[in-house]
């Protein structure tokens, strides 16, 4: 993994941790990439029982700890992601790179800002910015890329839909405003079109409900019309899979100079720098 137009070419020992931490399709990198796993689940898990009071209040001690511990593990992995790419900044300012340090940062923080429960509070809540861990599973599945070019290519027929359902409901919503009266709860044109997402969603809240037959019968239509308004993008975003999957296989490699991966599994060079791989 030579990089021809980098100002700084990559040392040895930083092209094999370049291959262990972001290349998944190595041994090396599939273990990593499995402790990496279990560490953000375990981070998850972690936070949700911070939440439980009376676990908090039993195991706080040892919650913080085991915070630490990951918060420490983190630190290290970014540190060393930085390590190993010619142009750090890249990767700092990438959509991961600020994951990682938005989920390590608030522990940080508490240690600077203590005092008043006010604050004490608002370090808590900053904690939370760890389950942004969780985005970076994203990694660790090779379908992600294949459902995320999917959507992005569906995006504007999903568009278009969402405009067709958009202008369906001020329809029907209006029309029920027609129909249905005050007491029933049909209060307004937009408190009409409230209740006519809520019944085409097939969500029925139940707050209003339509007392006339004509309402009634009005409804059915909406709540039958759910299903297929729920069925049409399910179907769009499938299509533009099985068309994505027969088109050539992405590799999990990413570039040593830029760090962006998506590249092709026989490619040489970044189709982002054209540095080599």
């Amino acid at each position: 993994m030579h990089n021809a137009k980098s100002d700084k070419p990559l040392k040895p020992w930083q092209e094999k941790m370049h291959e262990v931490i972001y290349e998944a399709d190595t041994p090396a990198g599939k273990i990593f990439d499995l402790l990496l796993l279990v560490m953000i689940v375990i981070s998850i898990v972690a936070v949700m029982m911070e939440s439980i009071k009376s676990i908090n209040f039993k195991y706080g001690y040892e919650l913080n700890v085991l915070e630490w511990i990951i918060t420490a593990l983190f630190s290290l992995e970014f540190i060393a992601r930085l390590a190993c790419i010619s142009k750090p900044m890249k990767y700092v300012t990438s959509f991961y790179g600020i994951v990682d340090i938005l989920s390590i940062l608030p522990s940080y923080i508490g240690i600077f800002v203590a005092g008043n429960h006010t604050s004490l509070s608002v370090i808590r809540s900053l904690r939370l910015l760890r389950i942004f861990r969780i985005l970076k599973l994203a990694r660790y599945i090779g379908e992600a890329n294949l459902l995320i070019k999917s959507l992005k290519a569906s995006r504007p027929k999903i568009v278009v839909f969402m405009f067709f359902v958009l202008s369906l409901t001020f329809i029907l919503g209006t029309v029920m405003y027609i129909v249905e009266s005050e007491e029933s709860g049909f209060t307004s044109i937009p408190m009409s079109i409230y209740w006519a997402i809520v019944t085409l969603t097939t969500v029925g809240y139940g707050d209003i409900a339509p007392a006339t037959p004509l309402g009634q019968a009005i409804a059915s239509f909406i709540m039958i019309t759910g299903y297929a308004v729920i069925a049409v993008p399910t179907g769009i975003v499938t299509a533009e899979i099985a068309k994505h999957d027969k088109m050539k296989k992405v590799s999990t490699r990413a570039c040593g100079s830029c760090s962006l991966e998506g590249h092709e599994e026989d490619a040489v060079h970044c189709k982002f720098c054209g540095d080599y791989l």
